[in-house]
C-alpha cells in the first residue's frame, strides 16, 4: 500500500511534530533506526525556526553556537566549543586527529567562494538554476573516514520575488539532525536574501533516509487518533 504523507507545513516546529509521528508509525526498521525515505517537503515561513515542544527539549543556544561556527568558516571543534562552551561528544567523535571536522557546513559553502559566487549570481541573473553550493563531495570520500557530511547541496532560486531554499540530504536524523540544520539552514536563506535584496520564501526540504534512532522513539505526547487529525489538519 502506497502511504501518501502531507508536504506543505508552515514552520519547523510543525514539520518536526508531524514526522515524528510518521516515523515512528510508519517507519521501517534500518539499521537501528526507524527510517522513511525518499521524504521532500515544504516550509513556507523558514524565518520561524524554533523548536519549541517541551518534549524534545531543544537547545536554541547549541542551535545558535553552531550557526555562528559556521559562519566562521573554522572546521575545528574547539572553535564549536569556544563559541558553546564545550564540544559536544557527537563533534569530538566526528573529528579528524587535528580536530577537524568536514560537516562544518560554512567550511564547506566557503570553499571556491561557493556562497559569495550564490549571492553575485542572484543579484545578476534573478532567473539563474546556478545558485547551488555542494556539500558532500565525491572526489573526497577518501577523507569521510570518521564524518561524512550529511547533506549533498543547497541551492537557491527566485520565485516572485522571494528567494527558494532547497535543501538535499542523503541522510537526516530527525531528532538531533533535523532540528539544527533546519535553523542554521534557514539561516543561510536569510542571509542569502538580505545579501541579495530578495524576500525570503520557502524552504523545502528533501532527505533520502529520514530517521529517528530507536533512543529517540516514544517520546511523542500519546493522544488518540492524532496522527490521522494531523494529516486532516495539513490537508484541509
Amino acid at each position: 500500500m502506497i502511504k501518501t504523507f502531507a508536504n506543505k507545513f508552515k514552520t519547523a516546529n510543525e514539520a518536526f511534530e508531524y514526522w515524528y509521528q510518521c516515523i515512528e508509525h510508519y517507519g521501517m526498521d534500518f539499521a537501528g533506526t526507524k527510517a522513511l525515505f525518499n521524504i521532500g517537503f515544504e516550509m513556507t515561513d523558514p524565518t520561524n525556526n524554533i523548536i519549541n515542544f517541551d518534549w524534545r527539549k531543544w537547545k536554541h543556544d547549541y542551535a545558535k553556537a553552531e550557526w555562528r561556527w559556521y559562519e566562521s568558516g573554522d572546521r575545528s571543534v574547539k572553535k564549536l566549543g569556544d563559541l558553546y562552551g564545550k564540544v559536544p561528544k557527537v563533534w569530538q567523535h566526528m573529528a579528524d586527529r587535528n580536530g577537524n571536522v568536514n560537516s562544518n557546513y560554512g567550511y564547506q559553502w566557503e570553499r571556491n567562494n561557493q556562497l559569495d559566487r550564490v549571492i553575485a549570481m542572484l543579484r545578476r541573473s534573478p532567473d539563474t538554476r546556478q545558485a547551488a553550493i555542494s556539500i558532500y563531495d565525491g572526489k573526497e570520500i577518501n577523507t569521510y573516514e570518521n564524518d561524512t557530511p550529511c547533506t549533498y547541496a543547497v541551492q537557491f532560486t527566485v520565485v516572485n520575488d522571494k528567494l527558494n531554499m532547497c535543501v538535499t540530504m542523503r541522510s537526516n536524523d530527525l531528532w538531533f539532525g533535523f532540528c539544527n540544520d533546519q535553523y542554521c539552514f534557514s539561516e543561510l536563506q536569510k542571509l542569502v536574501a538580505e545579501e541579495a535584496e530578495y524576500d525570503t520564501g520557502s524552504y523545502f526540504h528533501f532527505a533520502h533516509n529520514f530517521h529517528l534512532y530507536e533512543r529517540d522513539l516514544g517520546k511523542y505526547p500519546q493522544r488518540p487518533d492524532n496522527l490521522a487529525q494531523r494529516k486532516s489538519d495539513y490537508y484541509g
